[in-house]
């Protein structure tokens, strides 16, 4: 135990022996206002993404798509006292719109909920993003719905109800907001309130456009939610679409949890009411039997006293003992955000038998990535191992603040993290599929093939979690080291985006800065190279490079014979002479649809095009990949660029994992063809 909560404890204890402080108060009780959101304290599920301090719960496009997202405080909230045997009542207030580019495509609406689990994530349409479509009694929750979509299936009203919902889409009691002058799908912004009072039983829903609450809810349903709440849980809000553009978003939110008040116990068996009590005075001359048990009390009191000194000292001694451990990890532990767990050293090391070679599975900008077998909980994980140095100490805090905040399913779950003896560890999930250049280029060693359709799913993965990192997030998050090593292919071969050692973070609509180049070759941009400057762009380029790996299962540079090949010249000369479907690769064995193909192909090179303003945004790169919007036309020739400025001239100083200014003042021309 940590010597400060131990003290803490032993000094309630103390107060509580000598009558200082009533035990009902120890009940946890939350409350938290978001004026706008800030990253650290919520977790974004699926696609809801947060910008300028406003959440957005589904994708924000302009051709209709299904989609499913939900965002939810981080901290677990106390609702049963098992000490008072007491539930609380909660009082929620938040700002929320619905609106739409397409009026005639609206569907399917948003929800707050409370739930057992941090990680409740539903399917699209009308599930709202709660419930999973394959198992509908897994999730469990305690949901209010704002729903916008006539669905027979659940039994609703109509297209603008509210509804009471637990564990089930089935709502228990509706109302219609439209009968109190309040339009979900008006793109308003709707002020709501929810409040339950469990002394009375009862949750009642208020909305209104202005700020002054309604003395009339909307909805009101008698029922005992202390059935359903865990002595734990978590609040938040999902939303879902399916083949509408319908935009959900939630502009600010207080909580507060109320009660925690247990009744008192009435002074005698027949009173009226918990103010009638009985006074006995005695005033007659205390008698040698009363003096000896004044004088017990006053001893085991001094003696009580005495203990709490003696565990305080050594509490004190076993501090000053461990300051120099604790001095060790705080410089770390202060630059943390929050993650899921801190795992222990000790635990790690045994993990992976030591960190033995043979538990070796990879390796990154960060590290060496081991196999970890928890025996306790019989689960495998990827543990990644800092290199000794204080580039490994910066990408590690690098990785471990920019990946903790963001949630989306084509990323790889951080678990945990430690920081011991003078090591740096991150946790992830372990993927068993390994990497996408391991799946590419060594599959007959591993009995497996990539198919048509798991590359096509993987180029649509991958340009969903970049559109998520490059427009979705509150900061732009540039991956700067995007290649086939660090895509991770899941047991379904669905491709999670890892290693985030050399991410940066840029602000919306702020200039890039420019850095020391750092990546890898094969799959750095042309005006990277030449100025270092990290862009959006520079990652698709890369992107661009992964998929034509993906379409031709050839790697970004290659050596034939005496020469080495550059994979998007090789493709764009085939293109050149209108034979780019031959770019296909063998493996395959012609098992695809030549247009799929030759679509993907083009895309490829898109993204790879020397000149950076002629690169699609990713959002338009998945927008392609969904037949949402037409391709864009790719030149026969391969653009050629000119440009003159201070150019790294050694390989050294184009490949670095530093983050120094380039002051190499030597001027040089470069063309790019």
């Amino acid at each position: 135990m940590h010597p400060r909560k131990a003290f803490i404890i032993i000094l309630l204890f103390f107060f509580a022996i000598f009558g200082f402080l009533d035990p009902a108060v120890l009940a946890e009780k939350t409350s938290f206002q978001f004026p706008s959101f800030p990253l650290r304290d919520i977790s974004l599920l699926g696609d809801s993404y947060l910008r300028n301090g406003v959440i957005g719960l589904t994708r924000s496009i302009d051709v209709p798509s299904s989609s499913s997202g939900a965002v939810i405080y981080n901290n677990p909230i106390t609702f049963f006292d098992p000490e008072t045997n007491t539930t609380a009542s909660f009082s929620a207030k938040f700002t929320f719109s619905i609106n739409n580019v397409n009026p005639s495509s609206f569907g399917d609406g948003l929800t707050f909920f409370l739930s057992p689990s941090n990680r409740t994530l539903g399917s699209p349409g009308g599930y709202l993003g709660l419930v999973n479509s394959s198992q509908l009694t897994r999730n469990k929750f305690v949901a209010v719905e704002f729903d916008t979509r006539l669905d027979p299936h659940f039994n609703d009203p109509n297209e603008n109800h509210v509804g009471l919902d637990i564990d089930s889409m089935n709502s228990i009691n509706t109302a219609d907001p439209i009968l109190q002058g309040i339009d979900l799908k008006s793109g308003n912004l709707i002020n709501a309130w929810i409040d339950y009072k469990n002394e009375q039983r009862k949750l009642m829903v208020f909305l209104s456009y202005s700020s002054l609450k309604p003395e009339k809810p909307i909805l009101s349903v008698d029922i005992n939610l202390s059935d359903y709440f865990k002595t734990i849980m978590y609040v938040g809000f999902s939303a879902s679409t399916e083949g509408s553009t319908e935009l959900h978003q939630i502009e600010n939110w207080s909580f507060q949890t109320i009660g925690f008040i247990p009744a008192r116990p009435k002074s005698h068996p027949h009173n009226v009411s918990d103010s009638s009590m009985t006074v006995a005075v005695d005033i007659s001359k205390p008698s040698s039997g009363k003096k000896h048990d004044k004088k017990l009390g006053l001893g085991v009191a001094i003696a009580g006293l005495a203990f709490f000194c003696v565990v305080l000292l050594v509490l004190v001694y076993v501090s000053v003992k461990k300051l120099r451990g604790v001095r060790k990890q705080k410089t770390f532990k202060t630059d943390f955000v929050a993650c899921p767990r801190e795992y222990s050293y000790k635990e790690l090391k045994l993990a992976t038998k030591g960190f033995h070679p043979s538990r070796i599975i990879g390796h990154g900008s960060f590290g060496t990535v081991y196999k970890a077998f928890f025996l306790s909980t019989g689960t495998i994980a990827a543990v990644k191992r800092s290199r000794h140095s204080h580039e490994g100490k910066t990408e590690f805090l690098a990785e471990l603040s920019i990946i903790a905040g963001l949630r989306h399913k084509n990323l790889v779950h951080l678990q945990g993290w430690c920081a011991e003896k003078c090591e740096l560890l991150l946790v992830y999930e372990f993927m068993p599929n390994g990497s996408l250049d391991k799946m590419l280029y060594h599959e007959t060693k591993r009995g497996h093939l990539l198919n048509w359709s798991h590359r096509v799913n993987i180029a649509i993965g991958l340009a969903s979690v970049l559109s998520y990192l490059h427009q979705e997030c509150e900061q732009i998050v540039i991956h700067r080291d995007i290649k086939a090593g660090n895509v991770l292919l899941d047991g379904n071969f669905n491709p999670r985006l890892g290693d985030f050692g050399l991410a940066k973070l840029m602000d919306h609509d702020k200039s890039p800065v420019s850095t020391l180049t750092a990546g890898t070759m094969g799959y750095l941009a042309p005006e990277y190279l030449q100025c270092g400057m990290a862009t959006e762009k520079t990652d698709v380029f890369s992107y661009g490079v992964v998929v034509l790996e993906v379409a031709c299962g050839r790697r970004s540079i290659e050596r034939e014979g005496q020469k080495m090949v550059n994979l998007v010249d090789w493709v764009w000369g085939l293109h050149s002479e209108g034979k780019i479907i031959e770019a296909a690769d063998k493996k395959l064995k012609g098992e695809f649809k030549e247009e799929e193909m030759r679509k993907l192909l083009l895309l490829g090179l898109s993204c790879a095009n020397p000149d950076s303003a002629e690169r699609p945004s990713m959002r338009r790169v998945l927008q392609i990949l969904n037949n949402e919007v037409a391709s864009l036309a790719v030149p026969k020739l391969k653009p050629s660029l000119t440009f003159s400025s201070g150019l790294p001239l050694t390989l050294d100083e184009i490949v670095s994992d530093g983050e120094e200014d380039n002051t190499d003042n030597s001027m040089c021309e470069i063309k790019i063809v």
